[in-house]
């Protein structure tokens, strides 16, 4: 058995051809009335049409301005439009800037003006959001306003300029022929600060190519394939490995616009998929629902899960009648250093190293010393074929000399390698949480929860959660001002109007006053060693739910009532 990942060949060998927009124009022709893209169980666009209808959004941005080298915000709900504006304005050199859609506040205010982008397209419903940040936005001048079922009036902005989104279709459906080359931006991807604002990952067109195939490979994607995909565009899972796949394989994606763990497999069966793709808890979600008598009646083969817990994976397997499910290792910034071979699984490993691509290496995280086999250390990356890793962060120098030191990109993360080349993922080292598939930087729930006048100061840690294994819950500790009172339902009802509500903390404990080093530095390993004590408040506990809890939850009951009618 070898020790590292074999057999993996980009699909097109000419690099020059590793931009998406060209790519897009081949199957145009060569997959011409194939369908490509399908919303829920709506009629599917072919690769022609789409091609079409993503040349027309191009020119629309042109009119509107963009040009190579711009930015363009995108703050919508799953949709086929959320692709025709990715591509389109990749299409005139423009690198798409996607914007996580519970993002509000200080969270949308930095990624925004961070981007330096003028123009932004966003749903109705989330209007409000924008309105309540105008001040605060530096570069934006245009907003482009998508339907996605909205009430109410537009808001009176008092500088930006609003259109529907409808003008963006031009009446020009030709290509627009403006030349782009693999090394050049495609993508600007916003992922979790540690002690610092979120950081714009800067992909090149070659990297968003390259971890797409290395995606299409690790699941053997084939042109009879159905991917399946209800992770949100705003995600490097949703874009990088499963859509763009299907476009350098020509396949058919079908698109669902939210995880529900009860309607996962009716929606798989009614799409014919024969592949899907899992982050996080979802895995763990679908199997906790009640087993039916024809949940083995699917077209899957294979599952791309990340992780695949080890614990349920086999029932997981036999319940849903799977041959095999696949992991890899990777982020926003790496591609797929690390990938399990088709048909390979070991329990907890994310899979071998993908030695003929990439450098991998454990290393102490003090000294980037290698450590031998079975000891845990962080994890660096060094990539073998340029352009596949990403070219730095936004705005942020410092943080990419610090990510890049040694001439090793350092991923933060813990893991472990065995003698048969197999790596586990222990643990994050830097001071990062996730929970529920997001990326949540302690830094920036801290500065909203600081803002509130009755805080002192607060520390964010990751509480383990105890319903979900290798979940992070939020907790927060606080030191209230002097004489001041602040009630946890206070608190939570202050973050939730500004901040996504993934990071709402979920524990609240006040303490008299943070634990600190000599130097001021609150010590956070001992917030941490604390944990869950007599002293916590948890809102699941006492049934405190979130406007966006309630809201989900009146959704999907919507979604259900239509699909039983």
């Amino acid at each position: 058995m070898a020790t590292t990942y074999t057999g993996f060949r980009p699909t097109l060998a000419d690099k020059r051809q590793w931009v998406l927009h060209k790519l897009l124009e081949t199957r145009a022709r060569t997959h011409a009335d194939k369908p490509f893209l399908r919303y829920e169980t709506d009629a599917p666009v072919s690769f022609s049409e789409v091609n079409r209808l993503v040349n027309r959004v191009a020119w629309g941005l042109a009119a509107l301005g963009v040009k190579k080298g711009d930015r363009v915000l995108i703050l919508l709900p799953n949709c086929l439009e959320y692709l025709y504006l990715w591509w389109g304005a990749n299409k005139l050199g423009a690198a798409e800037v996607p914007v996580n859609n519970a993002y509000k506040g200080y969270f949308l205010e930095h990624v925004v003006n961070n981007s330096g982008a003028e123009i932004i397209v966003i749903g109705r419903s989330m209007l409000g959001r924008l309105h309540d940040s105008e001040d605060a936005l530096s570069t934006l001048a245009t907003v482009l306003v998508y339907d996605d079922g909205g009430d109410g009036d537009l808001p009176d902005f008092k500088r930006l300029r609003t259109l529907p989104f409808e003008s963006v279709y031009a009446d020009r459906d030709d290509d627009p022929g403006i030349e782009v080359h693999p090394h050049e931006l495609a993508a600007v991807m916003y992922t979790s600060g540690t002690t610092g604002p979120s950081k714009g990952v800067m992909m090149s067109h070659a990297q968003g190519y390259f971890a797409s195939d290395q995606g299409a490979h690790l699941v053997r994607l084939t042109e009879s394939d159905v991917y399946y995909t209800c992770s949100p565009f705003f995600h490097v899972n949703a874009q990088m490995l499963t859509v763009y796949p299907c476009l350098i394989v020509a396949v058919t994606a079908v698109i669902y616009p939210y995880f529900s763990a009860g309607e996962w497999i009716d929606q798989i069966r009614e799409s014919h998929a024969t592949v899907a793709n899992f982050l996080g808890v979802m895995m763990d979600f679908v199997c906790r629902q009640p087993a039916r008598d024809n949940d083995a009646d699917n077209c899957l083969r294979t599952v791309f899960s990340v992780p695949t817990p080890a614990a349920i994976v086999d029932d997981f397997k036999r319940r849903f009648d799977i041959a095999v499910t696949v992991e890899a290792y990777g982020m926003t910034e790496i591609s797929l250093p690390i990938m399990l071979p088709y048909g390979e699984y070991k329990p907890r490993s994310s899979g071998k190293a993908v030695s003929e691509w990439f450098d991998v290496r454990i290393v102490d995280p003090d000294t980037d010393e290698e450590l031998p086999a079975n000891c845990v250390g962080e994890l660096l990356v060094r990539h073998k074929e340029p352009w596949t890793l990403n070219s730095g962060y936004l705005g942020m120098p410092d943080k990419t000399a610090e990510a890049c030191r040694n001439l090793w990109f350092h991923t933060g993360d813990a893991l472990l390698r065995d003698e048969e080349g197999f790596f586990y993922f222990i643990d994050r080292i830097k001071d990062s949480l996730r929970r529920r598939g997001e990326n949540i930087s302690s830094y920036e729930v801290e500065k909203v929860v600081d803002a509130h006048p009755a805080v002192a100061e607060s520390a964010v840690i990751a509480v383990k959660s105890q319903e979900h294994g290798g979940e992070d819950e939020v907790k927060v500790c606080i030191a209230l001002v002097e004489d001041a009172r602040l009630a946890p339902e206070e608190l939570l009802e202050w973050c939730e109007t500004r901040m996504p509500y993934f990071a709402v903390p979920r524990y609240v404990e006040f303490v008299a006053e943070l634990p600190k080093t000599p130097n001021l530095k609150v010590q956070k390993q001992k917030l941490r060693d604390h944990g869950i004590t007599a002293g916590t408040w948890d809102r699941v506990a006492v049934g405190f739910k979130l406007q966006e809890e309630l809201a989900r939850a009146s959704r999907k009951r919507d979604s259900r009532s239509k699909r039983a009618k």
